[in-house]
């Protein structure tokens, strides 16, 4: 037999309230464009033009990264 106790916990919470993008300056409240965002995030390795060891991250909405990288990506057609 499994006994339970029950109490009373106070959790705390963080939810995104907005997000700016680091390429344009706007700031997107709206769920649905926040999910569309791309956060960035890597330490830069051994002779990085970024820095030995630097921590880098920005984060950029979709129609910036678009503009970005409209000329070089590809979409990957999945087989079924």
């Amino acid at each position: 037999m499994i006994n339970y106790e029950t109490e009373m916990v106070e959790v705390e919470s963080r939810t995104i309230k907005s997000v700016i993008c680091d390429e344009c300056g706007q700031e997107f409240t709206d769920i649905l464009d926040i999910q569309e965002f791309h956060f960035i995030q890597f330490i830069g390795g051994f002779a990085s033009i970024f820095g030995d060891g630097s921590s880098v991250e920005c984060q950029i909405c979709q129609d910036c990264l678009y503009d970005m990288i409209k000329d070089i990506y590809s979409i990957i057609e999945e087989e079924i």
